[in-house]
């Protein structure tokens, strides 16, 4: 029996409905088995029992008037994972499909993304099922106003930081931080995300697509290949989709297809990120009036299809498992060297299996995509500082941090066993620093 079972059993037992959370939980455990019979002392000490357990999850009710003077409900959620090396740290997600599980899944992954990074912070998520989609301004900020009256019970800049996700960008961060700050009557970097003339960090908006790239730049330099010539498809149009593109063809790569929820566009010459920009960020447009621009470009319903399309390299930037098993064997199919992940575990296990069986490098989320933690653990410190770095001095730190994310996982990876397999080192290479903190803090932690 593996060492580990026991708590994949308890875990189900407890939380079996939340299937997100369980397929994090199981791929964590999975690659921690090695861990567990190197260090019986983590296992005597019940430390892998403890970090598959919030320390607090916190559910409420979030009350609001919409422009016609009806009164909505939504349900909002803060799950506090782990504070060992930290203060809480992770996004908040306003979409329908948000549920417990669902934070649950994101913060058991914040967890080892936030200690790759190097940076003090713990690891937790938040959010609501509201939709930010076709609401006014003026509802935003009430919805975003009667969400902190609550959250702000639970924050702080040494308890727990909060930041932007799906649905939250830098509108909703402002209004939250404006209803926060007249609350606590305190001035302090309690979220990050924040505007630049309020507290915010250059490369803040950048670091996820930028991070993904530096940091998929790094595994394929190590088997002496590079972006330069090669073609890549990237799921989603949003932020980290958009920032992805342009660091993409900064590297010498041409991104030839992108994808909202309805569908994907295909454009062979090279996406017009510019047009793309104001379309998803100004004019709040669907994907498919790209091709009105373009007569050359191709719209494709359904978004899973954007794997359909023949890459060197792909980036999945949308959400959680879209990239399935049929999909990676058509990724391979079609001649693809690598995959890395800009969203949270949009690949599914079988997926995976699939593409590492086949020769084909894989950087998982919580390593490829922590980029954007990392710049917001970067605007914690500017903060607390009282002090802003130009854009150059983030985007070097960002880029010398992913080496060192990539550096840390393929180590750990080559240390137990498993040379390449990045899902492995990453889990391993996060979870051996929270768990000595853990176990040097002692049991009642």
């Amino acid at each position: 029996m593996k060492l580990l079972e026991s708590i994949r059993e308890k875990v189900v037992a407890m939380d079996g409905e939340q299937d997100e959370f369980i397929q994090a939980v199981d791929e964590v455990l999975e690659s921690l088995e090695q861990v567990a019979a190197k260090y019986p002392k983590y296992v005597e000490a019940g430390i892998f029992e403890r970090i598959v357990e919030p320390e607090r999850q916190i559910m409420f009710r979030v009350s609001w008037v919409d422009d016609n003077g009806k009164v909505r409900v939504n349900r909002g959620f803060r799950v506090q994972f782990n504070s060992a090396i930290g203060p809480y740290k992770g996004g908040l997600r306003l979409h329908p499909s948000v549920k417990l599980g669902t934070v649950k899944f994101l913060g058991f992954e914040q967890i080892f993304k936030n200690s790759l990074t190097g940076l003090p912070m713990g690891g937790g998520k938040g959010g609501s099922d509201f939709d930010p989609k076709g609401k006014s301004d003026n509802e935003v900020m009430r919805f975003c106003q009667s969400f902190m009256t609550e959250l702000q019970r639970h924050i702080g800049p040494n308890t727990d930081v909060p930041a932007g996700d799906i649905g939250t960008g830098g509108r909703e961060i402002g209004y939250m931080y404006g209803q926060y700050k007249r609350l606590r009557n305190d001035f302090t970097g309690v979220l990050t995300g924040k505007g630049l003339t309020f507290g915010g960090s250059l490369v803040r908006t950048e670091a996820t697509g930028y991070g993904l790239c530096y940091f998929t730049d790094e595994m394929l330099k190590a088997k002496g290949n590079s972006f330069e010539g090669k073609t890549v498809v990237i799921s989603g149009s949003g932020n980290v989709a958009i920032y992805a593109t342009e660091k993409t063809t900064e590297l010498g790569g041409k991104v030839v297809a992108l994808s909202d929820s309805s569908g994907y566009i295909y454009h062979e010459k090279g996406i017009d990120l510019k047009l793309v920009q104001q379309l998803k960020e100004v004019e709040r447009k669907r994907i498919k009036e790209y091709v009105k621009h373009h007569p050359d470009a191709q719209y494709h319903e359904g978004s899973t299809g954007i794997w359909n399309v023949k890459c060197d390299i792909a980036l999945p930037c949308a959400t959680q498992n879209e990239l399935d098993k049929q999909s990676a064997e058509t990724l391979v199919k079609n001649g693809c060297i690598a995959v890395a992940e800009g969203a949270n575990m949009p690949t599914t296990p079988d997926a995976i299996e699939v593409l590492q069986k086949n020769g084909v490098l894989y950087g998982p989320g919580k390593a490829a995509n922590a980029g954007g933690v990392a710049t917001s653990g970067l605007e914690m410190c500017q903060n607390s500082a009282r002090y802003s770095w130009s854009f150059e001095e983030v985007d070097e730190k960002l880029k010398q941090i992913m080496a060192d994310i990539y550096k840390k996982s393929s180590e750990a990876a080559e240390e137990f066993g498993q040379p390449d397999n990045l899902v492995l080192g990453a889990n391993i290479a996060g979870f051996l620093k929270i768990a000595e903190a853990m176990y040097a803090q002692g049991v009642a932690y």
